[in-house]
């Protein structure tokens, strides 16, 4: 029997597991940079937004990740042909819904978990040294706090992703409408 070709160059999943990783490193790397940089000097209050941002950002690229894998494209095309705004950009997403659920759900998802554990750290070694909590009882109520935020953010969000899923893709495509304007 022989091999089926790909019909398209490149469509390995070797090679989208390394773009995947590639992908992973430089936004953990800018993240995680953008993360230390505001947090170093600053005081509770702006740690523990910081905590609420990444914790956000994931339950937001999750909510686009499920959406955009139940999306019916059929809406999209009609606007589309009738030249609204951000149509083809969401057309675009759903022909790549595989690998854009994989980006949101995975790649920003997993790496907003990482930064926000990083971020808890910084906030349990506050807490100890601001006001001499205990560093156990620290760490297990600001994991916690991080782990229920995120889950119960998450799961709020999936149901709302795939009943509004034309929506949500629709206002994403019209985010990268207008950053492809600019």
């Amino acid at each position: 029997m022989k091999k089926k070709k790909s019909d398209k160059k490149g469509s390995s999943p070797y090679r989208w597991a390394l773009t995947a990783f590639l992908m992973a490193v430089a936004v953990s790397a800018v993240l995680t940079l953008a993360s230390e940089s505001m947090l170093d000097g600053a005081g509770m209050a702006v740690a523990l937004l910081i905590l609420l941002v990444f914790i956000a950002l994931g339950i937001l690229f999750d909510i686009l990740g499920v959406a955009v894998t139940a999306a019916d494209p059929k809406p999209f095309h009609s606007m589309a042909a009738h030249k609204v705004k951000g149509a083809r950009q969401a057309l675009m997403l759903l022909r790549h819904a595989d690998r854009v659920s994989s980006i949101c759900n995975d790649v920003v998802g997993d790496i907003c978990g990482i930064v926000s554990g990083a971020t808890g750290a910084v906030i349990v070694v506050r807490l100890q040294s601001g006001l001499g909590l205990n560093a156990i009882l620290a760490s297990v109520g600001v994991t916690a706090l991080i782990s229920g935020l995120t889950i119960g953010g998450k799961a709020l969000g999936k149901p709302f992703a795939m009943n509004r899923s034309t929506r949500v893709v629709y206002l994403a495509g019209r985010v990268l409408y207008l950053f492809r304007r600019r």
